[in-house]
């Protein structure tokens, strides 16, 4: 039995030296996926570092699950070549939530937790899980696996308020 903890806002920010799946560049996109919730980011067309902003919503339960994404390279007349996968592991950010709210930290810019790369993520370098604007918010770059190149950044929010769930 799961129980709900809260929710994340998941900002899929940008992708930087994607590789090369077409002749001379790659149109991208993201599908990110926490349990059985789904997101999908806008396809990209001719970009190796393409910029996204595109925020979605995940419900959280106990025991905090991982975050897996993967990145595809949109073709017209064949199958999606991959271009890589990343994970990242949300125990981190549920235990700085629940250390924030414990400790009743109200300090602009306050860093609760830093989180540094390990085999339980895909951390291209470290991050730390701060609040900022009255939320626990953590800043990523995850290293692409399974591929010679490519780190996407992703802005991690955590919510105790409800927003619009992805499709599953």
């Amino acid at each position: 039995m799961e129980d709900k903890l809260g929710q994340i806002k998941v900002t899929v920010v940008k992708g930087r030296h994607l590789v090369i799946r077409d002749f001379k560049t790659s149109d991208p996109y993201v599908i990110l996926k926490l349990g059985n919730q789904t997101a999908k980011t806008k396809v990209i067309n001719c970009c190796l570092n393409p910029v996204w902003n595109e925020e979605f919503c995940f419900s959280i339960s106990e025991p905090a699950e991982v975050l897996k994404l993967e990145v595809f390279d949109k073709d017209r007349f064949k199958a999606d070549d991959k271009m890589g996968n990343a994970h990242l592991s949300l125990q981190p950010l549920v235990a700085a939530a629940r250390l924030r709210k414990i400790l009743g930290i109200a300090s602009e810019g306050t860093t609760l937790r830093k989180v540094i790369p390990e085999t339980d993520n895909c951390l291209a370098v470290a991050s730390s899980i701060s609040w900022v604007n009255g939320e626990v918010v953590q800043d990523v770059w995850l290293r692409l696996c399974d591929v010679e190149s490519g780190d996407i950044e992703l802005k991690i929010k955590w919510t105790d308020a409800s927003c619009a769930a992805p499709s599953r």
